[in-house]
Parts: structure tokens; C-alpha cells; sequence
């Protein structure tokens, strides 16, 4: 080992209390972006999350102009025959309004989005269902479900109230019929269908006088990372059809946009904490040559040249970013695992999309260590410029 690099352990150990504050600026600079990026980037991804989930899946089918008027059937069967789709399945959807009698009297009245689903192929395409924690999911053509702040709108709607909805079909004529409640869907953080309510497709279809209809295809993929595959191929299949199908990310954009920026946001903040710490080891290694002046004079006494005294506190830099960077990546870590294994949410939230993102990772420590070599010139410097003379007659 280089004699330059045994000088600055020793004196950088010798000074314990300093070393420790200087590893402890590194440590919080890193945790502080490894917390930002759990909690906004882990929110961020479970809204992306819960609109595949709920209402797009891995990829979302569309008509430009109208409906889809294909055969449920026949779409389904071309989805499925792609080796790496789950499930898929039509929805349809359309503003109504909803009231609610009990005794004879009208309780309340609300306007809703009401949605269509098929309910053999919703449930393997979508996990809406999983969401209906009282009652059970859409099972006949008179049944409903309905969002949590629906029935709470309707004066606290119960599973087995009966409901009145209205819809205009295609043609402007009203269109009424009564359901049962079969269940309340309450999904964490609002993303399900929380403010609608859930019939069977069919039946909305006869309501809007549009037989066959669908609003869009949400397709389900074993392998979210084939989304773009499966688009592109379905447009090169249907050419002359009037579709557009997107991925989550693209069919949520504008939704995602602002979030997006703010995450953005939120990751600056954190560098420039960690450019604070980057301060705190400036303010410390001055401490360490104000209190090493007089080695530092022996040192130039017996040879030691200004390049040494440079490269023996640019060591010490180092010495300290190593150390923080992995105790700082240690605690990162740890905190990351104790988020994904709790499935972190904040009072009563969506909870948490927590990932590994180990580039970030690395990038984070490769930073915090150069900014601790960065932070050590300035004092490396003034070393230097301490004469022999001057520097041993300091007591």
C-alpha cells in the first residue's frame, strides 16, 4: 500500500469524531435520495400500476372516430392467439344518472359513470373485482356494483338496495332500468372504480341501443415489457380499421405528465442535499489540516513534497466517500426492503410500486463518492501552501 494512503488512514482515523460526521453527511445525502425516489417514484408506479389494473391494461385498444363495432369474440380469440397475452376483454362505457328509493321514497340522486364489462373475460383481463370488498362482482344482466363514493353519494347504498339508472341512448331517447346491488368496490387511493358503477356490457349495450359496441379492449400481458410488440403488431394486422391502440403509459400521459415533472423536481432537490454534504466534508477536512498543521510541517521538513501533502488529503476524500457511499447505499437498501416487504402506503393509500433501480443505485454512490474527492481539493490545496517553517512552529 502506498505509504501517502497509510498517512491519511491514520490520520483520518486518529480523528474518529470527524471521520464519523463526514461518513454521516454522505450516509444522509444518500438516503435522502433513496427515500425521495421509494416514496415518489414508487407512487408513480403504482398509479401506473392500478390504471392497468383497472382500466387499461398493458395495452388499450380504442376506435378514433367511434365504437368498436368488431365481435367481442373474434378480438378476443386474435388477442389470445399472441403467445404473450394473458387475457383480453371489451369494455363500454357512458354517463348516467342514478337514484336510489328506499320506503318508496327517493333517497338521493347522482350522475356516474357507469362502465360494461363482460364478466368471464374481465375478471382474467382485469382486478376490478378484487376491489368489490362487500357483496360480490357484476354476475347477471340486472346486477351492479357500485364505487364506494357512489353508494356514499346515494345516502350509503347497500348490497342488495335496488337503484334506478338513467342513460340516453344513441338515438337521445331515455333509457331506465332497475338493478340490484351485488356490491361496493373500494380500491385504495381512488384509482378502480370508486366513482362508478359496474353493469354487465350487454346490458349497457341494450340501454345505448348499440348491439355489439365497445368503448375499447383492455388486453392483459404476461410480459408488461412486450406492450409495444403487441400494439405494433395489432395495427400492422388491422390496416384499414380505424384503431388506436397505446400502451398504459401513453393512454394515462397526460395524467402521468405532471407527476412526472414533479418527480423530477423532487430528485434535484435530493442531489443538491447531497451537494450540501459535499459541504459539511469541505468544513471537516479544513478541520483536519488546521489541526494536522504541524505533521503536515514535519512532513515538508523531511521531504515531502506539496504534491504529497495533495494527494495524502485527496486519499482521505476518498477514504470518507467510500465509506459513505456504502453505508449510505446500506441504508438505502435497507429502507427499500423494509418498503417493498410492507407494501408501504400512507394512510390508507394506494400502496407503493417499490423496485430495485439498480443503475440509480450505483449512480447515486458513484456521485456522493466523487462529490467527496471534489469536496477534499480545496483543502487538500491549502495544505500545501503551509510552509515547514511556519507550519511546525504551530503548537
Amino acid at each position: 500500500m502506498d505509504y501517502r494512503m497509510k498517512l491519511a488512514k491514520r490520520m483520518l482515523f486518529n480523528k474518529k469524531g470527524s471521520l464519523i460526521g463526514a461518513v454521516l453527511a454522505v450516509t444522509i445525502g444518500i438516503l435522502v435520495i433513496h427515500v425521495n425516489f421509494v416514496i415518489f417514484q414508487g407512487l408513480f408506479d403504482a398509479i401506473v400500476r392500478d390504471i392497468s389494473d383497472y382500466n387499461t391494461g398493458d395495452v388499450i385498444v380504442t376506435d378514433e372516430f367511434d365504437f368498436i363495432d368488431k365481435s367481442d369474440q373474434s378480438l378476443v380469440r386474435w388477442f389470445e392467439r399472441i403467445p404473450y397475452v394473458e387475457a383480453a376483454t371489451p369494455r363500454l362505457s357512458s354517463t348516467a344518472e342514478m337514484n336510489m328509493t328506499k320506503n318508496g321514497k327517493l333517497v338521493e340522486e347522482t350522475r356516474i359513470q357507469l362502465v360494461g364489462v363482460d364478466p368471464f373475460n374481465d375478471v382474467k383481463a382485469s382486478t376490478v373485482h378484487e376491489t368489490v370488498s362487500d357483496g360480490s362482482y357484476v354476475f347477471s344482466r340486472n346486477s351492479i356494483v357500485l364505487g364506494s363514493n357512489v353508494a356514499r353519494d346515494l345516502g350509503g347504498a347497500q348490497v342488495g338496495d335496488s337503484v334506478k339508472v338513467l342513460v340516453v341512448d344513441r338515438w337521445g331517447q331515455d333509457q331506465v332500468r332497475r338493478f340490484t346491488v351485488v356490491g361496493i368496490a373500494n380500491s385504495p387511493g381512488g384509482q378502480g372504480f370508486d366513482y362508478s358503477g359496474v353493469i354487465h356490457i350487454d346490458t349497457l349495450r341494450d340501454m345505448m341501443s348499440r348491439p355489439g359496441d365497445s368503448s375499447s379492449f383492455m388486453v392483459k400481458l404476461y410480459d408488461p415489457s412486450k406492450a409495444e410488440e403487441v400494439r405494433d403488431f395489432f395495427l400492422r394486422s388491422f390496416p384499414n380499421d380505424d384503431f388506436i391502440a397505446e400502451t398504459t403509459e401513453e393512454a394515462s400521459e397526460a395524467q402521468l405528465e405532471g407527476f412526472r415533472s414533479g418527480i423530477a423536481m423532487i430528485n434535484m432537490i435530493g442531489y443538491f442535499g447531497m451537494m450540501s454534504s459535499a459541504f459539511a466534508i469541505v468544513t471537516i477536512q479544513m478541520m483536519l489540516v488546521n489541526g494536522k498543521t504541524r505533521e503536515i510541517g514535519v512532513m515538508r521538513s523531511i521531504g515531502a513534497k506539496r504534491k504529497d501533502i495533495l494527494v495524502i488529503f485527496i486519499f482521505q476524500g476518498m477514504i470518507i466517500g467510500a465509506i459513505g457511499a456504502g453505508v449510505g447505499t446500506a441504508a438505502g437498501l435497507g429502507y427499500t426492503f423494509y418498503a417493498k416487504e410492507t407494501k408501504m402506503s400512507f394512510n390508507g393509500s394506494l400502496p407503493l410500486e417499490v423496485t430495485y433501480n439498480w443503475e440509480k443505485i450505483i449512480q447515486t454512490a458513484f456521485t456522493s463518492f466523487i462529490l467527496a474527492i471534489i469536496a477534499s481539493l480545496y483543502p487538500s490545496y491549502r495544505a500545501t501552501k503551509l510552509l515547514p517553517v511556519e507550519a511546525m512552529r504551530t503548537v
